[in-house]
């Protein structure tokens, strides 16, 4: 009776350690599973998070071309053409204009944001940047706003020319927005209230949250 008692106390003792162990390896599973869930989603944050109100003016031409929330444009109209509405809003002649460029930026114009989308369904800032330049520049970068940071060779703001990268931080985690300088302050960018939209520096949200700038080395 003895001798049975004591098996069966191994056997209570044998399976209590693998109910333990399988326990502890499932709490493990769950962890790598919410740790990888976490570090997509800080990736995903970082790329592009424009939580902030931005200036609005509604203007855009009465083809659809144009829409910016620059307060410089505010109730201003286009009624030329396409290349032509984008040379008055930026206030250059249409000789200084990429064509590509405006072709793209028109296509995409007031498009919605998504949090990492790269389609015209929804699309975030370091998505829409690195469309572009693969269209228009033929080049490639990385996917995160922060990561297009360390490649660019930095610029004073004054010397900026088209096609220049411009960062932002609109929280305390530093860079989190990216857009494409234009010309005379403008730039384009994937704002998550009004879409793919040109702003301006200047403006007061901008120029507080400005970070950086300069050319990517592609």
């Amino acid at each position: 009776m003895f001798f049975m008692k004591g098996v069966n106390r191994l056997y209570i003792r044998s399976n209590l350690f693998k109910f333990v162990l399988q326990e502890s390896k499932s709490n493990i599973m769950i962890a790598k599973s919410y740790f990888i869930f976490c570090l997509s989603a800080l990736l995903f944050l970082s790329s592009c998070s424009t939580k902030k109100k931005v200036l609005t003016s509604g203007s855009r031409s009465s083809s659809g071309s144009v829409l910016t929330d620059a307060s410089s444009a505010r109730g201003k109209t286009f009624s030329g053409s396409r290349l032509d509405n984008y040379a008055s809003l930026l206030n250059v002649n249409t000789k200084k204009l990429n064509p590509q460029l405006y072709s793209f930026i028109d296509d995409w114009m007031g498009i919605p944001h998504r949090m990492g989308g790269q389609t015209k369904s929804g699309v975030d800032c370091s998505g829409f940047v690195n469309l572009l330049y693969i269209e228009v520049y033929k080049g490639n970068l990385p996917r995160t706003s922060r990561d297009m940071e360390g490649i660019v060779k930095r610029k004073k703001p004054q010397k900026l020319e088209e096609g220049d990268l411009v960062f932002f931080s609109f929280g305390k985690n530093g860079i989190d927005h990216v857009g494409v300088y234009l010309h005379n302050n403008k730039f384009v960018h994937v704002s998550t209230r009004k879409g793919v939209i040109i702003s301006d520096l200047t403006d007061s949200w901008y120029a507080k949250t400005f970070v950086d700038a300069g050319s990517p080395k592609i």
